[in-house]
């Protein structure tokens, strides 16, 4: 983990911009159909179990996953106990040391996230969520040269971001 991406502070602050990354809707209904298929053949293969035994055993496991892979959480801050920061998931940095920000369109994901990634960039990515945004750092002490983070409203965060560093 860079330097500046430690624990997030324990204390809560107002946010800025806040948004989670949750797996697309469809995905839900999915999980649970493959869940079931899955617990109709433990059903019918099983005849020693009662037949609902295995929808009720497998029917959590999609939801957990589901849930687990939505777990991420964008915020920017402006009055923290650091003062303002982006906070990734459990990580976050101080706006003090952000350069400069930039979308990352759809069309360019590949790129940024292959021959042209730096492997010590910190990467937060989502597969679902297609946008990205850059977060260059300006700290001669981390050797983290830049952030990459999905994100569903890049512009959105960009403003927080620019608004937390003018404070």
């Amino acid at each position: 983990m860079p330097e500046h991406a430690s624990q997030s502070p324990k204390k809560q602050t107002q946010a800025e911009f806040t948004e989670q990354l949750w797996v697309p809707w469809w995905w839900w209904p999915l999980g649970l159909v493959a869940s079931s298929l899955v617990a109709t053949q433990f059903a019918l293969g099983i005849s020693a179990l009662p037949a609902w035994l295995p929808y009720v055993v497998l029917a959590p496991v999609p939801i957990w996953v589901l849930w687990y892979l939505s777990r991420t959480k964008l915020r920017v801050t402006h009055h923290g106990p650091e003062g303002p920061a982006l906070h990734v998931g459990d990580a976050y940095l101080p706006t003090s040391v952000i350069a400069r920000t930039a979308v990352i369109p759809p069309s360019a994901k590949r790129a940024a996230m292959g021959r042209q990634l730096d492997p010590a960039a910190y990467v937060q990515h989502r597969n679902w969520v297609r946008p990205m945004v850059l977060v260059v750092l300006d700290d001669p002490d981390d050797p983290t040269p830049y952030w990459l983070v999905s994100t569903r409203r890049p512009e959105r965060l960009i403003e927080a971001i620019d608004s937390a560093i003018r404070r």
